[in-house]
């Protein structure tokens, strides 16, 4: 008990967006919340839950859940990522490049929050697509972390 609680605290958690989102039906609308949700240790994870609820308070918790089981683990060399990497996810596009030590986080946006909770310390970033969809944004960032790898030499 006691350890599953140590857990849970272990990771940062950040809400990233808020939607109202509406369903019509024969008696009218129906309401429900959509949260986007940004997890992280600092340590080189991170991990991106989306979810929805009758009340925001429910879908937090969702999103959170689905967030811990989406984790990934980022390959960091000297507090910045090993090699510039691109990536696209619908109409959102990203490009992160390696930072110089000591520059800090050069980015906007969802990708400021996905670098700031994986422990990124120093990138360059910018948001090429034509959308302003910060769950699109986060995806294509999250896509473009999954595709880091360490170079052998």
């Amino acid at each position: 008990m006691f350890n599953q609680q140590l857990k849970k605290t272990e990771y940062e958690q950040k809400l990233l967006d808020v939607a109202r989102v509406v369903r019509v039906v024969a008696g009218g609308r129906r309401f429900r919340f959509r949260v986007v949700m940004v997890i992280g240790n600092q340590k080189g994870e991170v991990g991106l839950g989306v979810a929805k609820g009758q009340d925001v308070s429910l879908a937090v918790e969702k999103a959170t859940a689905k967030a811990k089981k989406h984790l990934i683990k980022i390959p960091l060399l000297k507090g910045t990522i090993p090699h510039q990497v691109e990536a696209k996810y619908s109409s959102a596009k990203v490009l992160l490049k390696p930072g110089r030590p000591g520059r800090g986080i050069v980015a906007g946006g969802a990708v400021r929050v996905i670098c700031n909770l994986a422990g990124i310390g120093n990138i360059s970033a910018k948001i090429i697509g034509r959308t302003g969809n910060k769950l699109n944004n986060a995806q294509a960032t999250i896509k473009a972390l999954k595709s880091l790898r360490i170079p052998k030499s």
